[in-house]
């Protein structure tokens, strides 16, 4: 039922589900990468980015339900053609990369969205701007997963409400996450086995979610980001001492 992980696995997972929602409704960004950095510490790198892409859709679709009344159509539809580009393209890209290195890409890349400098775009509200966003994000996303933050800085802030924003990037990340699994369907994933554990997770999602929302401007959004970035150092060292000095 739950793929044969440890009961304090699974429990971990739902867990850490709920905290990434609630992060990602109240804040509005960072929830899918806790999540990945705490299940690439802990699952089969093979299914580390299906699953996760699984559970992100519950999340993600949850929130975009729930500020349904806030979105903006035609962001979403234009950067949903960019996604349907990269799909494709991406059932190429899993041909070439080795599974044993993603949790360390992954780790690089959450290391890299804590501490480097994130793009300011500045295209987001432009058709084929937005369209290019779906494209290169997507493409990225089948490989490390956790593309929240360059969705985010892609879409941009400025000139819409904290709900516009909410609904607008939660729409986008679910086309991204459904059109992610379609790719891993084709490829060959079996997603069966997990179905146990994606399910629990799911639900303490979307419980999160509405934690967070209920939390959205309330909460000091600074030092939150600040003492959010330090988790996932320590997760991410983690997960790159394993590979190059514990194996």
């Amino acid at each position: 039922m739950f793929a044969d992980l440890p009961l304090w696995t699974v429990a971990l997972l739902a867990v850490s589900s709920f905290l990434g929602s609630a992060l990602s409704a109240a804040l509005g960004v960072g929830g899918g990468s806790f999540l990945i950095i705490v299940m690439a510490n802990v699952l089969p790198p093979i299914a580390l980015v299906p699953v996760h892409g699984v559970v992100q859709l519950g999340s993600n679709a949850g929130r975009a339900w729930l500020t349904r009344s806030h979105r903006e159509n035609a962001i979403v539809g234009w950067f949903f053609a960019g996604s349907v580009v990269a799909a494709v393209l991406s059932l190429w890209l899993l041909n070439q990369f080795d599974a044993s290195f993603i949790p360390v890409a992954v780790a690089a890349f959450i290391l890299y969205l804590s501490w480097g400098p994130l793009p300011n775009i500045g295209l987001g509200r432009k058709p084929w701007g937005l369209a290019l966003g779906g494209l290169i994000t997507t493409s990225v996303s089948v490989l490390v997963g956790a593309t929240g933050p360059l969705v985010s800085a892609w879409l941009g802030r400025d000139g819409v409400s904290k709900w516009q924003y909410t609904a607008n990037f939660s729409s986008c990340m679910t086309s991204q996450h459904i059109l992610k699994l379609a790719v891993f369907g084709v490829a060959g994933f079996a997603f069966t086995p997990w179905l146990g554990v994606i399910g629990l997770m799911i639900v303490a999602g979307y419980i999160g979610t509405k934690v967070g929302l209920s939390l959205l401007d309330k909460l000091p959004e600074q030092l939150f980001k600040t003492a959010f970035r330090w988790v996932l150092t320590v997760l991410a060292a983690r997960i790159l001492y394993r590979f190059f000095f514990a194996a």
